[in-house]
């Protein structure tokens, strides 16, 4: 150059990692003289670029035509330039005014290669790695990816592995990168022991670890191979285990690792203090000001004195402060345990400092991965909205209405801080999990039967939480056109409105001799009378016909006057209300709480049927843990007829099948003898216990367990029913209130084809004239 160079950038030295070639020794950067005066830019004058444009390199640079410059204003311009990781060498200078800018481009990448890999794929290298095709090569970023590739071995067991990149320059400035690996041999864990332990043996603490011994059989993990991250985790999990158990002063003194005279393994020796065991002494709730009652809160504590001291016991302390100050108000409160132990008498005291700060008000409400639902039908669910005390309670109740719909795989509300101190902004996360379903139903009998359903159905219609179910239906047992529509914000306000068309035909013949045809629609209106309630009106105006058989109902015939007396079209005008309280803690997966309904319906508003029908049912769970939960369940049923009518065989109560297992469809209750009809019952009671149980399956196979009894009865027909043309009790018709129990067990699955459910079943109780099955499954497909 004419005029000195005041600033440069350190030269690049990819050339050196040429494969196969000689590294070239960097240029020594020069030194740049002190200079006193100020110089003024004319003109800028970008060479070297060869990919890049001159427009893009002045972008980039804080200096334009006029401005005066001295070194250090041309030092800040060097650092800018190289920021940009454009540029593998950068250098500025002043010659007669103009300001010369000397760059070298780096390197486009043309392809990245992995080569001596065989643990791990290419596909999981490639992921892991910055560098790839079409994009800039720097030695820092190359540096980085051979750190992430060791790393990456490391975490896989071989702890030896080693990384060589190279360099292959080619035209047009562009280089393959290639990573010559060496993966060594993959590194096992010999043995754990422990020096210390007295509680506890040395196989009770093996369990706890995540860290396993190798062994032949253990073929589909690595946790056997040696890793130094999930040792500092073992470390945690071993104070968790003795923490839990009382033993407040649990340490783990080191924990040694030495690699075996062959390098294929590791022996890891911990050596623990396991210290005295505890319980809790005084137990108390501190509270910055008189907002919050100290005394009520440590009623809310799941802590007593003298209770074995466990640690999983304060942070659910300090989550149950935690809800109960923000049900108050206060959504970004502090509580800090602090301990006190006491030696001499082995307890711990416990004091929970509480900083409640600022009453807190819902600053704005965000709906996030919303895809397909539109944020109004999210924000209608909400039991807060803009402007509103904050309350973690309804918080917790909107997260379980908008679960309830059953639009979203998963639902998270959660809070964060506002524009102010005394403001908050709730996040309401949500996934979108199909809403529309495909179903498909099938059951195998005592007596071979096989029954298929098809239906389609879009609980999510458009995205707008509207219900909508066009259904045609084929089976054995059933064949339906069934449309169902329902609003669930009527008017824009908390009601829900629908209505109903429908024609069926179920045939019965293999249950009971005949054909009930139907065709009607009807009207819905529900609302809710408080935040667990809900009351649900209907209307229903249906044709209802039954078809027998020829010759089965004339004087040579073998039918009852139980189905008999049926035959022909009646016209059922009725009207109706549910009751439904639900007091669970979750709406899919309850383990505590309560919900059960109360149903009436009254026909005879016009039309040819006269009844009044009533049905209640109950379900109630506890939670032992949460893999172990029981259900106990109740529901009953009674319908009576009014005006000198009595209860048409279509209108009585049929049970089996799904609604009690071990059973056929209509398999118990009153029967002909002569015909094998079954008749159906006026009333009905079915108790259940239902244990769901832990089955060591992994979460993410979606598969639940649970043991079930079953027990219930079913009769009480119509006198006129019962005996024979004589006024005698008829011998071939029987209807009998006598208990029929089962037991067995069932497995729901959650298949990415959509539930499915298998039903194992043992007869315990029943009559000689029921009609039993063993097992039975059901399924639907999603989409």
């Amino acid at each position: 150059m004419a005029g000195p160079v005041l600033a440069q950038s350190a030269p690049a030295a990819a050339s050196a990692m040429q494969a196969g070639a000689p590294a070239e020794p960097a240029p020594a950067a020069q030194a740049a003289p002190v200079q006193e005066e100020r110089l003024v830019v004319n003109r800028i004058l970008v060479r070297g670029n060869q990919r890049i444009d001159q427009t893009t390199v002045l972008s980039y640079l804080p200096i334009q035509p006029g401005d005066v410059v001295d070194a250090s204003v041309l030092d800040v311009a060097v650092r800018t330039l190289t920021r940009t990781q454009l540029f593998a060498d950068v250098q500025l200078g002043i010659s007669n005014g103009d300001l010369i800018v000397e760059i070298v481009e780096n390197p486009i990448i043309n392809q990245v290669v992995f080569e001596g890999n065989g643990a791990l794929s290419e596909d999981k290298l490639t992921k892991e790695v910055t560098l790839k095709p079409r994009g800039i090569y720097t030695r820092a970023r190359i540096q980085e990816d051979v750190g992430k590739i060791v790393e990456l071995y490391r975490l896989s067991g071989r702890i030896s592995a080693t990384v060589t990149p190279k360099i292959v320059q080619l035209e047009q400035n562009r280089v393959d990168v290639v990573f010559e690996i060496d993966e060594g041999p993959e590194t096992g864990v010999r043995a754990i022991t422990f020096l210390g332990n007295s509680a506890f043996s040395d196989n009770d603490l093996r369990g706890v670890m995540v860290t396993q011994q190798s062994a032949w059989y253990r073929l589909f993990t690595t946790n056997d191979n040696y890793d130094p991250n999930r040792l500092d985790y073992d470390r945690e999990q071993l104070r968790k285990f003795y923490t839990n158990r009382g033993f407040y002063d649990f340490r783990v003194l080191s924990a040694i690792s030495e690699l075996t005279p062959n390098d294929t393994a590791f022996g890891i020796t911990m050596t623990v203090d396991e210290g005295d065991r505890y319980n809790f002494g005084t137990v108390d709730v501190v509270t910055e000001n008189d907002r919050l009652n100290p005394e009520f809160l440590k009623l809310l504590l799941p802590i007593r004195s003298g209770d074995l001291y466990e640690s999983d016991k304060i942070e659910t302390a300090v989550d149950a402060l935690t809800f109960a100050a923000g049900s108050a108000g206060y959504a970004f409160v502090e509580i800090e345990p602090t301990y006190r132990a006491n030696p001499e008498t082995d307890t711990v005291d416990v004091t929970f400092n509480i900083k409640e700060g600022q009453r807190v008000y819902v600053d704005r409400i965000n709906v996030i991965g919303n895809t397909r639902t539109l944020d109004n039908v999210v924000r209608r669910e909400m039991m807060l909205t803009e402007g509103d005390a904050f309350n973690r309670t309804l918080l917790e109740r909107s997260r379980n209405n908008l679960r309830a719909l059953g639009f979203f795989k998963d639902v998270t509300v959660e809070e964060a801080r506002g524009s102010a101190p005394d403001r908050s902004v709730v996040n309401v996360t949500v996934t979108e999990q199909p809403t529309g379903e495909l179903s498909v139903g099938a059951g195998f009998s005592s007596v071979d039967s096989f029954v298929v359903n098809l239906g389609i159905t879009e609980r999510n219609f458009r995205g707008r939480g509207q219900n909508v179910v066009a259904r045609l239906e084929w089976g054995s047992l059933r064949q339906q056109i069934d449309f169902r529509f329902t609003e669930p914000k009527f008017l824009g306000r908390d009601l829900r409105a629908g209505f109903d068309a429908f024609h069926s035909r179920y045939d019965l013949s293999k249950y009971s001799s005949y054909d009930y045809r139907s065709t009607g629609g009807g009207l819905r209106l529900s609302y809710p009378l408080n935040g667990y309630t809900l009351l649900s009106t209907r209307y229903f105006l249906k044709s209802d016909e039954i078809i027998v058989p020829t010759g089965y109902c004339n004087a040579s015939g073998s039918g009852s006057s139980a189905l008999c007396d049926q035959v022909g079209s009646f016209l059922n005008s009725s009207a109706g209300y549910t009751l439904l309280v639900d007091r669970r803690n979750d709406p899919v997966r309850p383990t505590r709480g309560w919900t059960g309904s109360f149903r009436q319906d009254f026909a005879g508003i016009g039309g040819d049927v006269n009844y009044v029908k009533t049905e209640g049912d109950v379900s109630a769970y506890w939670g032992i843990t949460p893999e172990w939960v029981v259900t106990a369940s109740a529901s009953t049923g009674y319908i009576a007829g009014w005006g000198g009518d009595p209860i048409r065989i279509n209108d009585r109560f049929f049970k089996g099948g799904n609604s009690f297992r071990g059973f056929e469809t209509a398999g118990l209750g009153p029967r002909d003898l002569t015909t094998r009809d079954a008749l159906g019952g006026n009333f009905y009671a079915i108790g259940t216990l239902e244990l769901t149980v832990p089955n060591f399956l992994p979460e993410q196979y979606g598969i639940k367990t649970s043991l079930f009894a079953d027990v219930g009865t079913l009769g009480v027909l119509d006198a006129r029913y019962t005996v024979n043309s004589l006024g005698s009790p008829d011998p071939n018709i029987v209807d009998e209130l006598k208990l029929r129990a089962t037991a067995g067990v069932s497995i729901h699955w959650r298949s990415p084809m959509g539930p499915i459910r298998f039903d194992l079943s043992q007869i315990i109780g029943k009559e000689i004239y029921d009609k039993t099955e063993t097992f039975r499954f059901s399924t639907s497909t999603q989409f």
